[in-house]
């Protein structure tokens, strides 16, 4: 596989997501940059995320007049100019200050939508200034007044969906985890002395304060509000034993759209049409919950042989191309959320950062597209691609 040999920090001169990638490496504090990038246990799953698309050729037609193309697609009721939705991370501000917000910018200058962690650093009200398409990620929380109080805030604030995590009611096995900290929220004494080879991202912190969990703090007891015990206290708060009955639950208390995230069975996409998800979100959690999961790719055809024309599926996975997001597409896919590519871009530059990595998927997108003979996503199936 080529591997980029560039290792400057111009995040302008980056051609690829993986460049911008090696630069968050570089100012990031291991602590901080393992969080972005590592997987569960062996991370076979987060290997074949992107191992998956490998598995697919291209299959061109040539002699077509390709002058003139558009990325448009239509996504939950209006049109966006290409097919990609920012994935919801936590603890944004880690990677740059205010990251939530410069994500949401940069969204938003895109034309597509941006979805805000419940774990984000920035408060809901901020984020809704950046204006565009906004979505709120949800972990069902116990405490339901902490549930209300983000749904009637974010419905305030404008936010046209909810995207309801599923797939991380059990802690996962993140040994990378194990090494960076002694003890939940404290840092190995290797790790704060590894953040002294990082100044500017320290000058940063020590200007802007330890990145909090903004939305819930008004809920959280005043024994608790040092950064560690805020920490635990929210992690605290998710709900182990969350079922269908919560979606139902859900469903009543919030009227815009809904889509469930964390779906990878046929089943379970049926049962969520049957509650009234207007669409779901086919993820294994970035490779970073269940080990040795299938890919979201794999299973995408079977559920957009069924579902597709009934309810929006997104995908997300392993995206680091152009030509990444044309093959989901082609496998029936609505749209595609990516996560871990433009927060590289965050990391590597805050919100000029996050613009850039947008910039460079759409030119890929809009490259492979003009390659294969096809003027628009509508001329885009499996017909294109050779399968191993």
């Amino acid at each position: 596989m080529k591997r980029s040999l560039y290792s400057g920090s111009d995040y302008r001169c980056a051609q690829t997501i993986e460049e911008l990638e090696g630069m968050a490496r570089r100012r990031l504090p291991h602590f901080a940059f393992q969080y972005i990038f590592s997987g569960a246990e062996d991370e076979v799953s987060l290997a074949w995320n992107r191992k998956i698309f490998e598995t697919m050729r291209f299959v061109p037609n040539t002699l077509v007049d390709t002058s003139r193309r558009s990325l448009a697609v239509p996504l939950m009721g209006a049109p966006i100019p290409l097919p990609l939705v920012i994935a919801p991370t936590g603890f944004n501000g880690l990677s740059w200050p205010g990251g939530d917000v410069a994500l949401a910018r940069a969204a938003a200058a895109a034309g597509i939508p941006f979805t805000l962690s419940t774990f984000s650093t920035s408060r809901i009200e901020d984020v809704a200034r950046a204006g565009g398409r906004l979505w709120l990620q949800l972990y069902i929380l116990r405490n339901r007044d902490i549930v209300r109080n983000l749904l009637e805030r974010a419905a305030a604030a404008g936010f046209e969906a909810l995207v309801v995590t599923t797939d991380a009611n059990v802690s996962s096995g993140r040994e990378w985890d194990k090494r960076s900290y002694r003890a939940p929220g404290k840092l190995t004494l290797r790790c704060r002395l590894e953040t002294l080879l990082h100044p500017h991202w320290l000058l940063q912190i020590l200007q802007n304060g330890v990145p909090q969990i903004a939305n819930v703090v008004d809920f959280i007891p005043p024994e608790q509000r040092s950064t560690v015990r805020r920490a635990l206290f929210i992690s605290s708060q998710v709900q182990r034993d969350i079922h269908w009955e919560d979606i139902r639950g859900l469903r009543d208390l919030w009227k815009g759209k809904l889509l469930i995230k964390g779906v990878l069975a046929a089943d379970d996409a049926r049962r969520a049409l049957q509650l009234g998800a207007d669409g779901i979100v086919l993820s294994n959690h970035g490779g970073r919950q269940l080990e040795t999961c299938v890919s979201p790719l794999q299973v995408l055809p079977e559920i957009a042989g069924e579902f597709r024309d009934k309810m929006t599926l997104i995908v997300d996975g392993g995206f680091r191309r152009g030509g990444d997001v044309v093959k989901a597409m082609a496998l029936g896919a609505h749209a595609v959320m990516i996560g871990r590519a433009t927060l590289y871009g965050v990391a590597a530059a805050g919100e000029p950062g996050a613009r850039h990595a947008l910039q460079i998927l759409t030119a890929e997108i809009d490259r492979v597209l003009g390659m294969l003979g096809r003027r628009s996503f509508t001329e885009v199936d499996e017909k294109i691609l050779f399968r191993d």
